[in-house]
């Protein structure tokens, strides 16, 4: 983690702050390792402290050995009087916080024990940035986490049956994936049969999959903290004309947008590869998401792949970890989506997701 810490350092150096309290849980896992739910790291040019309550001090002692422990204890020494006292002894006259991550309550909280002596100032995306590009740990990480999430749907797909409901699907995927090796499903799995596929992200319920209808399922293993993300859309027996035609198109234009991705190029411009053909083929108002969007600790963070209002957006970057997943949905009849991760790299990318695929 010290090559985490080091960025981080750097990146505060530009932004002229001189130290950040990290309190969102994905952002203080990144820089300490420590994984469990209450705690907050401070970051100085010298010194990461986290401060963690007498449920997870040995934990946090065995996760984050880059960092000093001090323990939180209500009452007696909450997590504001700690705060201060290091403050202190660090000699701290101001301290960013992460903004999107602090509610009003804990902001005045700590305020009333800083005082007057120790500004607060509003940050925002600084950790959130450095996380956008993978280093060769996460991505080992995020690898096997995929793996897990393929050999899932590629068990379970062949063993549904139209009888099986949209909830015992969701199970069967994710008793396949904790057998394979996850910690735990990367998000709530969607089952969606027939004209429930419209909904793009709609909750498996107890109607069967039935025959010759679109199926589209999408889940994902989590494993080190770390999320997987697929997609596949599958018919059991024999398909009508139109999910040929839109299967086939929501292929091509995915094949697009993954031929296009390269570093350097701005993110709505990648999520136009497969808008434009979408919507040249008359369905540009049935693909309402975007184009894909980052997973790692989060199962969304950045990059963020969809359209801008302002006709900008940032660019790609060697070691984004992104997903393409392209999308045509009709009321009354269903859904079509294909989504693979793919590794953003020096010339181009690397598609991490190997799930088959119709035809």
């Amino acid at each position: 983690m010290d090559h985490r810490l080091t960025r981080l350092r750097a990146a505060l150096a530009e932004r002229a702050l001189p130290a950040l309290l990290v309190s969102a849980p994905a952002n203080r896992r990144y820089l300490s390792g420590f994984s469990g739910s209450y705690g907050y790291l401070l970051v100085t040019p010298a010194e990461a402290v986290l401060f963690t309550d007498g449920r997870y001090t040995l934990r946090a002692s065995r996760e984050a050995p880059a960092v000093s422990v001090r323990q939180v204890v209500n009452p007696g020494r909450p997590f504001p009087a700690l705060l201060a006292e290091a403050a202190a002894e660090l000699g701290l006259a101001s301290l960013a916080f992460e903004a999107a991550h602090m509610s009003v309550a804990e902001h005045n909280a700590l305020a009333a024990a800083l005082g007057a002596g120790v500004e607060l100032a509003p940050a925002e995306g600084v950790v959130e940035a450095l996380r956008e590009q993978k280093d060769a740990e996460e991505l080992a990480t995020l690898r096997r986490a995929i793996a897990i999430t393929d050999a899932a749907f590629t068990a379970v797909a062949e063993r549904l049956a139209p009888e099986t409901t949209e909830r015992e699907a969701a199970w069967m995927l994710e008793v396949a994936m904790r057998v394979g090796g996850a910690d735990d499903v990367a998000f709530p799995i969607i089952v969606a049969a027939g004209p429930n596929g419209a909904q793009p992200h709609a909750t498996p319920g107890d109607e069967p999959l039935g025959a010759g209808r679109p199926i589209v399922i999408d889940m994902g293993a989590r494993l080190g903290g770390y999320h997987a993300d697929l997609t596949r859309t599958i018919v059991l027996g024999e398909p009508d004309a139109r999910f040929g035609e839109l299967y086939a198109l929501v292929r091509e234009a995915q094949a697009r947008a993954v031929a296009g991705l390269r570093p350097g190029l701005p993110a709505h411009e990648a999520d136009a590869l497969a808008r434009d053909q979408i919507a040249a083929a008359g369905y540009g108002e049935q693909f309402g998401h975007g184009l894909g969007h980052g997973v790692g600790l989060n199962i969304h963070e950045g990059p963020s792949l969809r359209r801008s209002a302002t006709g900008t957006s940032a660019p790609l970057r060697p070691g984004m970890v992104t997903s393409v997943e392209p999308g045509v949905y009709l009321e009354g009849w269903g859904g079509i989506r294909i989504e693979d991760l793919v590794l953003i790299t020096e010339d181009g990318c690397e598609v991490l997701s190997r799930a088959p695929k119709l035809g």
